[in-house]
């Protein structure tokens, strides 16, 4: 049977199980829709989209699938910057599992759901949730992948509030983590590879008033905004977390964007904040007491879909005068606007998570570096390509081990090895028990050759 007859007989078959509204093939309305990326460089168009309302259905098309030969992919968000979501003849889109059920102190979502959409549900019962920088983001690929966000000194990574799931596996069957806490130690940072996961359990947070937003600080700055907040994070409460952004701001041009969060006691509140606006002289600031939606919303406004991206990613412990000195420079080189490199302080609740408690890698405090570019589609990408490559590369003699999973490619061998926390052999014993035949591919996982020449992390770093 040819590739094309196979996508025939398996769009057959499905339209027997499911309503033809769920399914769309090239040319359908509906399609453009369900194959559009954050990353417009993701070009990769396939052959049938199938969205299922239920886990029984996602299952359905899964069993299909593997009964016909054709290759699957899974599509919550649209947000996997590399296009993994597209990969294969057919594409299980979770788009319309996006339900929230909150049950006091957690909420049951769909495989589907935005932070957004968590965020809404919550807010009317005084609760937030450990979520990324952007509402628009899948919170399942998010949360598999580990889930740096603004509150993770008091709240954690998303990945550390994941308290279960319901997942489809390669051979149809729908299994809960309450019956295999191996599976849920192992989504906990192991990425979307090991099924389709179309319900998530996550822990929720009382909302003590937040109060965060954006400052802005001239480049002629930098060196000294980038040297106290070196200092600032040092020493930083759980409950101030903070972000920044290297970057070119409308009307502006190159600027730091430093992104702090509040999530601590309130009444501690102004002397952390105060001390973040004395790291320069902010040009503009919107930091003040604040709701997760509205702050979430400011935060969107920074991720249009459309452009072109290269991202890369390196961790430090510390951000060292030569690191500064390092990254302005780089900046300083950047092919255009669109090209930034963003500061993410890893530390309070996060680095109290066991390291046997998830797949997860680094738990030590740290400073995870986002080297990213952008740009327009009718720009030449090399420039850009080089331009991230080139940064990741002076970083590297700088970096700690390993990567944020969610960031990195399969090539990068060196770091994917070492970006699973202590017990990588685990997770790709997980891999085979789950998916031995690799059905499903997310974030990039070390494989039996990696691990052979594997060095723990702790001993790398005598």
């Amino acid at each position: 049977m040819s590739s094309a007859q196979a996508i025939d007989e398996l769009a057959r078959r499905l339209s027997e199980r499911l309503r033809a509204d769920r399914l769309f093939r090239p040319g359908d309305p509906s399609y453009t829709d369900t194959t559009t990326l954050w990353n417009g460089a993701v070009t990769a168009r396939p052959a049938l989209v199938v969205r299922p309302r239920t886990s029984a259905e996602a299952a359905a098309a899964v069993t299909s699938a593997r009964e016909f030969g054709v290759g699957l992919s899974v599509r919550g968000g649209g947000h996997d910057w590399a296009g993994r979501a597209l990969r294969g003849g057919l594409v299980i889109d979770l788009g319309s599992m996006r339900d929230v059920r909150v049950e006091r102190d957690t909420a049951v979502i769909g495989g589907g759901s935005r932070a957004g959409d968590v965020i809404a549900a919550v807010a009317s019962y005084g609760m937030n949730v450990a979520a990324g920088t952007a509402g628009v983001v899948g919170m399942a690929g998010l949360s598999l992948g580990g889930g740096y966000g603004p509150l993770l000194g008091t709240a954690g990574l998303a990945a550390d509030n994941l308290l279960g799931a319901e997942v489809v596996l390669a051979d149809g069957r729908l299994i809960s983590t309450e019956d295999d806490p191996e599976l849920l130690w192992a989504l906990r940072g192991g990425g979307g590879n090991f099924g389709v996961v179309t319900s998530l359990r996550v822990r929720l947070h009382p909302d003590r008033g937040l109060v965060g937003g954006m400052a802005l600080f001239p480049w002629q700055e930098a060196s000294t905004v980038l040297s106290r907040f070196a200092e600032l994070i040092a020493d930083a409460p759980d409950g101030l977390t903070l972000l920044v952004e290297m970057t070119v701001a409308p009307d502006i041009g190159p600027c730091l964007v430093v992104v702090p969060v509040w999530s601590g006691e309130r009444w501690h509140a102004d002397a952390a904040i105060g001390a973040v606006k004395r790291l320069g002289t902010p040009i503009t600031s919107t930091v003040a007491p604040t709701t997760q939606k509205d702050l979430w919303g400011q935060f969107d406004q920074s991720v249009p879909n459309g452009m072109h991206w290269e991202l890369r990613t390196r961790n430090i412990a510390e951000l060292t005068p030569d690191i500064i000195d390092l990254l302005t420079g780089w900046a300083e080189t950047r092919p255009g606007p669109g090209a930034g490199i963003g500061l993410r302080q890893f530390h309070g609740a996060a680095t109290r998570v066991g390291a046997d408690d998830s797949a997860f890698g680094l738990r030590t405090n740290h400073v995870a570096v986002e080297i990213s570019a952008g740009h327009g589609p009718d720009e030449e990408p090399a420039a850009y390509r080089d331009w991230v490559d080139n940064v990741s590369n002076a970083l590297a003699p700088f970096a700690l081990p390993g990567g944020y999973p969610n960031f990195l490619l399969p090539d990068q061998d060196e770091q994917v090895a070492h970006a699973y926390g202590a017990h990588p052999e685990r997770l790709v014993r997980a891999k085979e028990s789950y998916d031995p035949e690799h059905v499903f591919t997310a974030t990039p996982l070390p494989d039996r050759d990696m691990l052979k020449n594997y060095t723990p992390q702790s001993e790398l770093r005598r």
